[in-house]
């Protein structure tokens, strides 16, 4: 995938969210907490599959999983730590509910008509790799919760001012934390740790800059 194209996707998924967001005026922060748990779900589901834009090679949830930290941090200036804590652990439990119940429909014996190609294809697709689920859950859990943390650090030292400071800072330590933790615990022993974590991380560093207009017009809307 050319660098172009993955700009355009990454923009148009911000916008998208940022919409999401903007519909939070009108039906409170369980819109926001909601967008934000299902795009965590979407993220575990497709990262399964590796992508390579410009030689640089992430999973295919690079994007939306990078718009879950521009959420938190929306959500933490509007309504607040504890609010955004909640999102988090909204999330954690609505991933390890999604492993539950995948884990179940993969068990379940497929209708006698249903052919073996689609039955395989499901099970390889949803076949969650136990070390894959505590990596990305152990990952989530620190990296998000970290993001807040440090997003209303930045905010009290900065008091109140320079957002895009804060979005850009928090949200940059956080995902490097989480793509060293994830990388680590899911492919060490497996492949070459540095590159990966590299790769992933330019494209989230990539992420991280493109949404701070996004914030601050989502942001404007739900204050003014």
């Amino acid at each position: 995938m050319l660098l172009e194209e993955f700009v355009l996707w990454v923009l148009a998924t911000l916008l998208s969210t940022s919409v999401a967001m903007i519909l939070a005026k009108i039906y409170g922060k369980e819109m926001a907490i909601g967008i934000y748990a299902v795009l965590t779900v979407i993220a575990n589901i497709i990262a399964v599959k590796l992508i390579s834009v410009a030689g640089l090679v992430a999973p295919a949830a690079v994007i939306v999983y990078s718009v879950t930290f521009f959420i938190t941090d929306f959500i933490s200036e509007i309504y607040g730590k504890e609010t955004a804590k909640k999102a988090v652990i909204t999330g954690v439990v609505a991933n390890l509910v999604t492993v539950f119940f995948v884990m179940i429909a993969v068990k379940m014996p497929p209708a006698e008509f249903l052919s073996g190609k689609i039955v395989d294809s499901f099970n390889t697709v949803f076949t969650f790799t136990p070390r894959i689920v505590v990596a990305s859950i152990t990952s989530f859990i620190i990296s998000q919760t970290h993001d807040v943390y440090a997003y209303h650090f930045f905010r009290r030292i900065s008091k109140g001012k320079y957002m895009w400071l804060r979005n850009n800072a928090s949200t940059m330590l956080s995902q490097l934390i989480d793509t060293t933790v994830f990388i680590t615990l899911a492919f060490y022993g497996v492949a070459p740790l540095l590159s990966l974590i590299a790769g992933q991380y330019i494209l989230k560093l990539l992420i991280a800059l493109l949404d701070t207009p996004f914030l601050y017009l989502s942001v404007k809307v739900l204050k003014d």
